[in-house]
């Protein structure tokens, strides 16, 4: 595998807008590497993807402003085995999940009868609470990629596709009982993306017959499907590839079908419900849109707002946007919009504490939300700013944070009303990213030093509850170099 090391770390971390890994640069690191050392007075930007020159700007408080490696820890890469076996169940009602009583093996009639992190499934006749699956994308021992699914309490990995053929980036269906993934594509490292492939779906539990082909390159107009979204949309959306850019948004049917182009520019897609939807560009920021509809522009979110995430049970978005005041591609912060409302909640902001000869550093990535809109989570990246020099990220080299972890997983709880902060930010999994919440809010997966951890939550504190799940390696190793593409999946209830 290609630059598993700085570039995977950086990407996985940061997400730069609108343009994401598959294009000439997600960061000045790649510029750098890819374009040789700048003119005096000049530092490289990576600007909607491609590689930009501009004049050196320090940060008004010292720092050192180039962005370097900042971010996820691991690599990403193939997918495992991985299995499914479950069937549909309900769960709840506008993201409010209804948790029953069941145990794990005992009989149900639907998913809200069951405790939390089990859903009902089976036949009719004999129906079941049991765990929920995850579906993540791996590498195994031979480089291949590959998208995988487990149950989240047995780490019994079950591969999607023959080990011959890569897949990547497995979704959910709303009901949980099928399963979107992209296969036959190549995903060569953090700056060029998945190549071609298909995307194609399959019943869970998984049976022993071909999955069923939605789109290709050609029917999808794309040369690779990126931002894949399914559930709780009616349909799937992804984001068009061409050449080293994006081109916007289309709409594949749960069935398959004609494709639709639901926007011209954009990326980041998220799904309010069946039919809502918001996404970002470039120039814009924040819009949201219904299918068929022209989009709305999010003014109020700014201009560069970015990688949008909706709650469930309310029209509030979560968002990242850069503070220009801070070193380029290393400045996110963490806010939430009410759709139509009057005001922006701030929930974390860069940080920043002096050391000697510069300034340990921290800002915000991978954001997501428990889907009750109850708590938030997050990752703190932090790099070591020095007076003069480039970044350099927390827990390696000789730095004065060099004995301390890059990424930090925060929880910080959410008054669901109005989207303002409650409480103190939560200091959750050190050396960890991608943090998932299950449908229930009881439990959190996430990707450390490249295997899966789930640890149980109490929902209202926001406290651990007993150690984390921990999934072995086995052969395979989580990927974290595409952000948001490479977060956990969990199976609906």
């Amino acid at each position: 595998m290609t630059k598993r090391v700085v570039i995977s770390a950086l990407c996985g971390v940061l997400l730069v807008l609108s343009t994401g890994c598959g294009d000439e640069c997600v960061d000045a690191f790649d510029c750098r590497s890819d374009k040789g050392p700048p003119p005096a007075g000049k530092d490289w930007t990576c600007r909607s993807g491609n590689c930009e020159l501009r004049d050196v700007q320090r940060p008004p408080e010292g720092d050192a402003g180039t962005e370097e490696d900042a971010g996820t820890e691991g690599d990403a890469g193939t997918e495992q085995d991985a299995g499914t076996e479950g069937d549909a169940g309900t769960g709840g009602d506008g993201g409010v999940v209804v948790i029953g009583t069941g145990a794990k093996g005992e009989a149900c009639t639907a998913s809200s009868d069951c405790a939390a992190g089990l859903r009902c499934e089976g036949t009719a006749e004999a129906m079941t609470c049991q765990a929920l699956h995850v579906a993540f994308t791996a590498m195994d021992d031979t480089d291949e990629m590959a998208a995988v699914v487990t149950r989240f309490d047995a780490p019994e990995p079950t591969r999607l596709s023959d080990a011959a053929v890569n897949s990547l980036y497995p979704r959910w269906n709303p009901a949980g009982n099928r399963i979107a993934f992209v296969r036959g594509a190549t995903e060569t490292g953090s700056s060029s993306g998945n190549l071609a492939g298909e995307l194609v779906a399959r019943d869970v539990p998984l049976a022993a017959d071909t999955p069923t082909m939605l789109a290709n390159g050609t029917t999808g107009s794309t040369e690779g499907f990126l931002y894949l979204e399914w559930e709780p949309g009616d349909s799937l959306l992804y984001v068009r590839r061409e050449d080293d850019s994006i081109s916007g948004i289309s709409r594949v049917p749960a069935e398959g079908g004609t494709v639709e182009r639901v926007t011209a520019l954009g990326s980041s897609p998220a799904w309010r419900n069946g039919n809502t939807f918001a996404f970002s560009t470039a120039t814009v920021g924040i819009s949201t849109a219904t299918v068929g509809g022209a989009p709305t522009p999010l003014a109020i979110a700014g201009s560069t707002a970015e990688q949008p995430h909706y709650n469930r049970v309310n029209d509030q978005l979560l968002f990242l946007r850069p503070d220009d005041r801070r070193p380029v591609g290393l400045n996110t912060a963490l806010y939430i919009v009410p759709v139509g409302g009057a005001a922006v909640q701030t929930i974390a902001e860069f940080s920043t504490a002096a050391v000697e000869e510069g300034s340990v550093d921290s800002y915000i990535a991978n954001p997501t939300w428990a889907l009750d809109g109850s708590w938030v989570a997050y990752v703190r990246a932090y790099f070591f700013n020095p007076t003069t020099g480039e970044p350099v990220l927390c827990g390696a080299g000789t730095s004065p944070c060099a004995g301390d972890p890059g990424n930090i997983i925060f929880l910080r709880r959410i008054n669901p009303a109005d989207g303002a902060p409650v409480g103190d930010e939560v200091s959750f999994a050190e050396g960890a990213t991608l943090p998932s919440f299950s449908p229930d809010g009881h439990y959190v997966a996430y990707i450390q030093a490249g295997q899966l951890y789930v640890q149980q939550i109490d929902p209202a504190a926001g406290a651990k509850v007993g150690d984390p799940i921990v999934h072995p390696l086995g052969g395979y190793t989580l990927q974290t170099s595409r952000g948001d593409d490479h977060r956990p999946r969990w199976q609906p209830r």
